[in-house]
Parts: structure tokens; C-alpha cells; sequence
């Protein structure tokens, strides 16, 4: 994860009640030009018929068609999310497995001059280093408590309930922590539905180390147990649980 000191404060950030649809999104149109087997415009959605879109007939469309992204994203295989000396992926991880899902996780987000046009009613374009710049996982953290509410994300702080909700209605599960010291790397990734052979950790009957996939220093398709609640670590200052539908 790239260092974003120079864009993103880390202070404390109060919960919004913000109406949901009542703020644009960020985004940028899919463009070929941003693939699995490219490292460029990673903060563009991707341009690719081959990777699936969630199926949201029924929760077990939802689940399958999820379990098929994973496969096709192939965290641990793709260039697009390779560790590199200077940064890891998983914004760009989570970002793409949003947008497959039909769901809205910013990968860019506003400027707060753009934010105040905004507000004002004005109709502002998505324009990189401009009108918006790339967001990284500590103010992501931050976006959720900010704007999650406003593009339909609801907050949890029970590991075990993110879970059941991502298992059960097939619904989208982020855990996205922030550092403690301003400028280094936090981290987020997306909590996914079980399978017949990947499984969450349990201990009498509760989830304690939710089913997550992710990009990072180790890339992992699925993975409960390995790294524990990580989450938790002294590097980070807090950390948030949400879903979407």
C-alpha cells in the first residue's frame, strides 16, 4: 500500500449518518487500457468480458458468482496486484472485487474543493490529480465512517454477524483498519462467502477469524486462521467492519 501522507489527514473521524445516494461517486469508466496482466491505471475499473459480474438473482448466485471472481481475479497469479519494493495492492484488490460485486468502494476520491462544488450542486467530473486523487486504505478507513452510508454500506462491529451476512444473503464483507503513524500503510480487505473447503475460524460455534481474501505483502486467494485478527495489531489505530448488500 502506497504511503499517503501528503493527501490524507489520520485524526479521529466521527460516524456519518449520511443519506444514502446523496453524495456522487468517484469513478472513472472502465477502461482496456487497465487489465489483470497490466500494472498501469490501476485506479481505473477494468475493460475484461472474461471476469465476472456478481449474479444477484439469489443469494446463491451471489455466492457462486463470487467464488468464480476470485478464481478469475487470481490474486496470487495477476501482475495487476504483485507486491512491488515500494507498495502492495489491496485497495486496488478490494476496489476490484467491488466493482464486480456491483458495489461502490473508491479507489479515487474527491478533493475537498471538488467535495464543496459538489455540495453546491455543481456537476463535477472525475479528473485524476485534479478533481480527484487516488484513496489508500487508512483514509479509506475514513471514507467508510465518512461516506460508507451514502453508497449503501452499513457498519457491523461483530466479526461473526459479518460473516453469516456474507454467507447467507451473499452480501459484500470489507474489514479496513488505519495506521497509527500518519503516512503508513493500513490495510483492507474483502470477507467472503465459505466454501465446501474454505472455512472462517471458529471457537464454540463463533467466528473469530472471518473467510478474507487479499493483496498485501502475502497475497492469498482465501485465508482465516493464518494471519488471525489481524486487525487488532498495535500498528493499527482502528479499524472498521462493514457490508453491503
Amino acid at each position: 500500500m502506497k504511503n499517503d501522507s501528503t493527501v490524507y489527514a489520520t485524526e479521529e473521524v466521527a460516524e456519518n449518518t449520511i443519506i444514502e445516494g446523496s453524495m456522487k461517486a468517484a469513478v472513472f469508466a472502465a477502461d482496456a487500457a487497465s487489465g489483470l496482466d497490466l500494472t498501469r491505471m490501476k485506479y481505473k475499473p477494468m475493460l475484461d468480458s472474461s471476469i465476472p459480474f456478481r449474479d444477484e438473482s439469489t443469494a446463491t448466485t451471489k455466492k457462486q458468482t463470487i467464488a468464480q471472481l476470485i478464481e478469475k481475479l487470481n490474486v496470487i497469479e495477476n501482475l495487476r496486484y504483485k507486491r512491488t519494493v515500494e507498495d502492495t495492492y489491496c485497495n486496488v484488490y478490494s476496489f476490484d472485487y467491488c466493482h464486480f460485486t456491483n458495489v461502490y468502494l473508491p479507489t479515487v476520491w474527491w478533493t475537498d474543493e471538488a467535495i464543496v462544488r459538489l455540495q453546491a450542486g455543481e456537476d463535477v467530473e472525475p479528473i485524476y490529480n485534479d478533481t480527484v486523487k487516488t484513496i489508500y486504505s487508512s483514509a479509506i478507513h475514513d471514507w467508510f465512517l465518512q461516506w460508507g452510508a451514502a453508497f449503501g454500506w452499513k457498519r457491523t462491529v461483530d466479526v461473526n454477524e459479518l460473516q453469516e451476512k456474507v454467507n447467507k444473503e451473499g452480501a459484500i464483507g470489507i474489514i479496513c483498519a488505519k495506521r497509527k503513524i500518519r503516512g503508513l500503510s493500513g490495510h483492507i480487505v474483502p470477507v467472503v462467502p465459505e466454501t465446501a473447503t474454505k472455512k472462517a475460524y471458529r471457537e464454540e460455534g463463533r467466528v473469530i477469524y472471518p473467510l478474507q481474501s487479499q493483496a498485501g505483502k502475502v497475497n492469498y486467494k482465501y485465508f482465516a486462521k493464518v494471519k488471525k485478527d489481524w486487525w487488532n495489531d498495535e500498528l493499527y489505530s482502528s479499524s472498521v467492519f462493514y457490508y453491503h448488500d
